[in-house]
C-alpha cells in the first residue's frame, strides 16, 4: 500500500494536539498577511511564525524536505519564470525574491498541517465547530482516505497489460494511447467505487437533514484560542516591524 496523502494516523507531534479548525485557522492568518504585503522582508519576517509551525509539527529537515518538494519546486518555478521575463539580473531577484518568500510562507504551513493533523478529526472539527455539512466533510475525508488505492491500481492495471503482452515499445504515439485506455480504466473504477462508497455513506444516514450524535468531540479549547492570538501576534509584529522600516508595501498600494 502506498502512504496517503494526508496523516495515517494519529501523530504525537504537539501540533496534532490543536483543534484542526485552530491549526487552519493560523494557517489562514499567515496566508492572509502574506497576499497582502508584496515586500520581500515582510515576507521573511513571516518566516519566524512558519518556522515555529515546523517546531510544532516536529518534523526534521529530511522530512521536512521530503514533504515539502512541491513548495520548493513552486518557489522554484517562480523564480525561474521570472528571471526570464525580468529585463536584468538585479530586477529578476527583486521582483523574485518577494514572491519565492510568498510561496512558501502561505503553502508551508498548509502543507505541516496536513500531514500532521489526523484527518478524521479535520472532518469531525469541521462538522463540529464550522458545521460544514457532514455529507460532504466525511465524503471528502472518505475520498481522501481511498486515494492511496489509486495508485495500487494504476500498478495492478500496468502489471495486467505487460502480463497480457500490451506494450508501446518506442512508439511515442503508443505509449500515449495506452496511457490514455489505462487512465480511463482507472477513471472508471473510481467511479464505480464512489457510487458504492456514496450507497453506503447514505444508507448510514448521510443524506438525512435531523440531527446527528458526534462520537469523538472536538473542543476548541484556551489552547487553540492561545494557537490564534500568537500567530495573529506574531503576524501584526512582523508587519509593523516592516512598516518601521519603511519597507512594508502593500498589494494594492
Amino acid at each position: 500500500m502506498t502512504a496517503p496523502l494526508l496523516a495515517p494516523s494519529r501523530s504525537t507531534a504537539p501540533l496534532a494536539r490543536f483543534n484542526p479548525v485552530a491549526a487552519l485557522g493560523a494557517c489562514l492568518v499567515l496566508a492572509l498577511a502574506a497576499l497582502a504585503a508584496r515586500d520581500a522582508v515582510t515576507q521573511a519576517l513571516l518566516l519566524v511564525p512558519v518556522a515555529a509551525g515546523v517546531l510544532l509539527a516536529r518534523v526534521g529537515p529530511r522530512t521536512l524536505l521530503r514533504r515539502g518538494w512541491p513548495v520548493l519546486l513552486g518557489g522554484l518555478s517562480v523564480f525561474l519564470s521570472n528571471a526570464l521575463l525580468a529585463p536584468g539580473p538585479g530586477l529578476a531577484v527583486a521582483d523574485a525574491a518577494p514572491l519565492v518568500l510568498r510561496v512558501v510562507v502561505v503553502a508551508l504551513p498548509g502543507l505541516l498541517v496536513a500531514t500532521t493533523i489526523d484527518p478524521t478529526d479535520l472532518a469531525d472539527a469541521l462538522v463540529q465547530r464550522l458545521h460544514a455539512p457532514p455529507r460532504f466533510a466525511y465524503g471528502t475525508l472518505a475520498a481522501l482516505r481511498l486515494m492511496p488505492l489509486l495508485a495500487d491500481e494504476w500498478r495492478a492495471l500496468g502489471l495486467a497489460r505487460r502480463a497480457r503482452g500490451v506494450d508501446a515499445g518506442r512508439s511515442p504515439l503508443a505509449a500515449g494511447r495506452l496511457f490514455a485506455g489505462q487512465a480511463f480504466a482507472l477513471f472508471v473504477a473510481a467511479v464505480r467505487r464512489a457510487s458504492r462508497l456514496a450507497t453506503a455513506m447514505d444508507a448510514r444516514g448521510f443524506d438525512t437533514a435531523g440531527p446527528r450524535t458526534v462520537a469523538r468531540p472536538q473542543p476548541f479549547t484556551r489552547r487553540d484560542a492561545g494557537l490564534l492570538l500568537a500567530t495573529t501576534g506574531l503576524v501584526a509584529l512582523a508587519t509593523a516591524a516592516s512598516a518601521a522600516l519603511g519597507t512594508w508595501t502593500p498589494v494594492l498600494g
